[in-house]
């Protein structure tokens, strides 16, 4: 039988099973033939959340992008002997003597965007801000240069676990250059050749000495904290508006002209007798990269934000037609493991052949995310605000909800009956069962008797 198990998420343990569901569904599993060491494996890795998260941080064309590719042990992250090949951050998986850990792959920081510290400050922030250690590469054979040094001060500020690699340390012949990298005061300089290999070993011991086991919860309290509310969206679709209806006041500044909220403004609302933590944040707009100046550093901050939050409440104005970026906007909180709420605003300026139309746009561009609590509202008017907290209540309890295993295979039993997956190459996988490894977000571990294709998994 060509067995095939799906998981998402990463962990350890059995996830969040109780005893009596795990020896339950470890039976299950030795009734369909499973290897028990590859049932451990895959609730392993769905099981306790996201992974420790390593930023490799350093100015343009000191070799970030060929140290990930080293880590990782394949070549994706692009490059190019040019600065400012890597652009937006992105994110690979990565494991090192057993443990798993997620490394993020940074734009070197250009020297025009408001001046040197604004703009190290812009890329270096956010990516220091999620991690849970850094990787700081500086060019051994350069030395430290001016944005080096405004980097240094960065990661003091932040406090978080620094790795000092000096990259391009190619022989013995380097290591004298590497060793004036003490100067920079973040302790010894691990010499590397992050193109040969040479040296990464050492490295990535220090990593995994520096990384947590676990990444800290980045959002709510142990002490049950106020829950924390993200309000994202492009400009202008009126999130700050939304904010001062919430909070019955003007706290925010609005204004016509788009942008005008440049850092996340946090605010503590009583609603209902409940104390919330809404984050107005800046639009986003069209591609990150492509924006300059505050714009750009305000996109960094805004995705900061929504990592720290429990609920992105993403705001549509219900006035335009929905477009790629509402939808990228809302793909980056799913992808964030957020829950969400979807609001439509600027309901009261809508005629009757608007609505039909958006509707339509709703089935067809949001269809993935049906399962979002969805509220039509006005945040001039107040109308429907009080719809609000309750779509957001649903959407929190949806998001920490746990589903028994034996009514989730009841439910998977229904929907192998109903629609079997599609037969390819003269072969139908089928799921044999599954249970859910973890919550916020609700994870979930497959097991099948085949490859089960990504249409048919999101279907699920």
């Amino acid at each position: 039988m060509n067995d095939q198990i799906h998981s998402d998420g990463s962990g350890h343990e059995h996830g969040e099973l109780g005893d009596a569901e795990y020896a339950e569904f470890m039976e299950l599993a030795a009734q369909e033939g499973f290897d028990p060491e590859e049932v451990e494996g895959a609730l392993g890795e769905a099981g306790h959340g996201p992974l420790p998260v390593l930023a490799v941080v350093g100015r343009p064309n000191v070799g970030k992008s060929t140290l990930v590719n080293r880590i990782i042990g394949r070549r994706e992250a692009v490059v190019q002997d040019k600065p400012g090949v890597t652009r937006d951050r992105v994110s690979y998986e990565a494991e090192w003597a057993g443990r798993r850990f997620k490394v993020v792959d940074t734009g070197g920081w250009e020297q025009d965007v408001l001046g040197l510290d604004a703009s190290v400050a812009a890329q270096a922030e956010y990516a220091i801000e999620t991690a849970d250690a850094v990787v700081f590469v500086v060019d051994s054979t350069v030395g430290a240069t001016d944005t080096d040094e405004a980097v240094v001060k960065l990661l003091r500020r932040a406090g978080k676990p620094v790795v000092l690699c000096a990259n391009k340390v190619d022989g013995q012949s380097g290591e004298a250059d590497a060793t004036a990298l003490w100067s920079l005061g973040l302790g010894e300089p691990y010499p590397v050749s992050s193109l040969h290999g040479r040296g990464t070993g050492d490295m990535l011991d220090a990593v995994l000495e520096a990384l947590p086991d676990a990444p800290a919860q980045k959002f709510g309290t142990a002490l049950g904290g106020p829950r924390r509310i993200a309000l994202i969206g492009r400009p202008n679709v009126g999130k700050s508006s939304l904010l001062n209806r919430v909070a019955g006041e003007d706290r925010v500044v609005v204004n016509e002209l788009a942008g005008t909220t440049r850092d996340p403004v946090d605010e503590l609302i009583n609603l209902g007798g409940i104390t919330w933590k809404f984050i107005d944040t800046a639009g986003i707009r069209r591609r990150v990269h492509l924006q300059e100046g505050a714009d750009y550093y305000a996109s960094l901050r805004t995705a900061a934000a929504v990592e720290k939050a429990e609920v992105a409440v993403v705001l549509i104005d219900s006035s335009e037609s929905i477009s790629v970026q509402d939808q990228r906007i809302i793909t980056m909180a799913v992808e964030a493991g957020r829950a969400l709420v979807v609001a439509f605003n600027k309901w009261d300026t809508l005629d009757e052949e608007r609505r039909y139309y958006l509707e339509r746009e709703i089935e067809t561009e949001l269809a993935q995310i049906s399962w979002a609590p969805r509220v039509n509202v006005s945040a001039v008017t107040g109308r429907h605000m009080e719809k609000l907290v309750p779509a957001i209540e649903t959407a929190i309890e949806g998001w920490e909800t746990r589903v028994p295993t034996g009514r989730l295979n009841a439910f998977l039993g229904e929907i192998v009956a109903s629609h079997p997956h599609p037969i390819r190459g003269g072969k139908q996988p089928r799921i044999l069962f599954g249970t859910q490894a973890g919550t916020k977000p609700p994870r979930f571990v497959l097991f099948a008797s085949g490859f089960l294709e990504h249409g048919y998994r999101r279907f699920v």
